[in-house]
């Protein structure tokens, strides 16, 4: 249990702080009256408390509660109980799930040594149950530890975090070293945190973040690409990009090598990121695929030269290239076939769209537009690809550009594998609108 100790909390009534019922989910609110109603104490906390403190609209809100999860199920007939490292109710209002946690309590406090687990200083099973004064000190950073008590509309603050909040300043309850070794992916949220909210990172919060890097190699593989994924395709990709950089912590995911980043490999990822920026602004789909090809591309291309030079075909360098290539990635960080097939198709086809050969029979391929929108971000950095961008542009300006279909997730933007169609006729393009990069045709 990290030391950190606590004095009298800091309470703020109704009329002292500015968060209200008409900026909280009415789901949301229905839980934490319903927990009030059975007699437990109920408060609103974390992400959403703090999100609207700041102004920023929470993407969702979880709620922390003396109930056990047993008694939550009990109260609720739409919850279900999950997990078992981390045991919690989800209570379900059609696409919308309220979190429900218990507060926790150290893992000394364990009657049961199977409900409180570690490894070293690696959290594993944290089920130990306790108070909200107890819970204050489990959390990871201060600006998460602000509680809206639905008893009477105050908000509890047990950890200086309202100081934090004005000052813009991320900073751990604890030891930040001890916090990081607990979960590695607390690393990942400092970054993410710091970038989506623009906040400052403390200096003894920061410290470890140069040092720790290696622990996100205990992470479980699907748990840290959903960590890379909110980093980089939530809207704050340019600034999460460059603390990852300045910590070393891309080491850790792409096969970047950050400390000798390429300046032109650097510039390619960063205009990448920075329209993926825009398209989330502007309420447009993104697909992770996009960002995966732009990521590996200058690896791919090292390994088609090294490749080549053994006297093999471009189409067979290609794709031995590939497969080299995406096996280093998953070495790292395991990226999902969905992602990483769209993306060799995406690489195979810059070639393709360089030749310019067949346009008619290109432009309905249904990862066309996904390319041609690769093509135009390398054309950025490579004004010897310019020309391929004008006569493709002209070509889709004539009538002929491919159209989105229902192959495209519209509200993911991840593309779906190719589909077989029994019928002739040029397919249409399911990519569209998918990648990131809009071209200025």
């Amino acid at each position: 249990m990290p030391e950190f100790p606590l004095g009298p909390p800091r309470i703020l009534p109704r009329s002292e702080h500015s968060i209200s019922r008409a900026h909280i989910s009415k789901n949301a609110l229905n839980v934490l009256y319903g927990l009030h109603k059975a007699g437990f104490e109920a408060c609103l906390v974390g992400g959403g408390v703090r999100d609207l403190l700041l102004g920023a609209t929470p993407k969702d809100f979880d709620v922390a509660t003396n109930a056990l999860p047993e008694q939550v199920r009990a109260t609720f007939r739409n919850s279900r109980l999950i997990g078992r490292r981390f045991r919690l109710a989800h209570v379900h209002f059609g696409p919308e799930i309220i979190e429900v946690a218990t507060y926790r309590a150290s893992h000394d406090k364990a009657e049961d040594e199977d409900e409180a687990r570690l490894d070293g200083d690696r959290i594993l099973r944290d089920n130990v149950y306790g108070t909200r004064e107890e819970d204050v000190v489990r959390r990871d950073f201060t600006v998460n530890a602000l509680y809206y008590r639905i008893e009477d509309f105050s908000l509890i603050d047990h950890v200086g975090a309202l100081e934090d909040i004005e000052r813009r300043r991320l900073r751990t309850i604890g030891d930040a070293e001890q916090r990081y070794r607990e979960d590695p992916v607390r690393m990942l949220r400092a970054v993410r945190l710091a970038a989506k909210l623009g906040l400052s990172i403390e200096a003894a919060t920061e410290a470890p973040l140069f040092e720790l890097g290696y622990l996100l190699e205990t992470v479980p593989q699907a748990r840290l690409f959903d960590e890379a994924v909110k980093l980089l395709l939530a809207g704050h990709g340019v600034r999460s990009y460059e603390l990852l950089h300045r910590y070393r912590l891309l080491d850790y995911l792409f096969p970047v090598e950050s400390a000798a980043l390429e300046p032109e490999r650097d510039r390619l990822i960063r205009e990448a990121l920075a329209n993926t920026d825009q398209r989330v602004a502007a309420g447009l789909p993104v697909t992770p695929a996009f960002l995966i090809a732009v990521l590996l591309w200058e690896p791919l291309q090292a390994a088609m030269a090294h490749q080549l030079v053994r006297g093999v075909s471009e189409h067979e360098a290609l794709l031995k290239a590939q497969d080299e290539v995406i096996r280093a990635q998953n070495d790292l960080l395991a990226v999902p076939k969905r992602f990483t097939l769209p993306a060799a198709e995406i690489w195979a086809l810059q070639g393709r769209l360089q030749r310019r050969r067949q346009p008619g029979r290109l432009l309905g391929h249904p990862r066309f537009r996904a390319a041609f929108d690769f093509l135009v971000l390398r054309a950025q950095q490579d004004a010897d690809l310019r020309a391929d961008v004008e006569f493709w542009a002209a070509r889709m300006g004539g009538g002929e550009a491919p159209t989105v279909t229902a192959e495209q997730d519209a509200v993911s933007g991840e593309l779906a594998p190719r589909r077989r169609r029994r019928r002739r006729g040029r397919r249409r393009a399911a990519a569209q609108d998918a990648s990131p990069v809009v071209a200025d045709a």
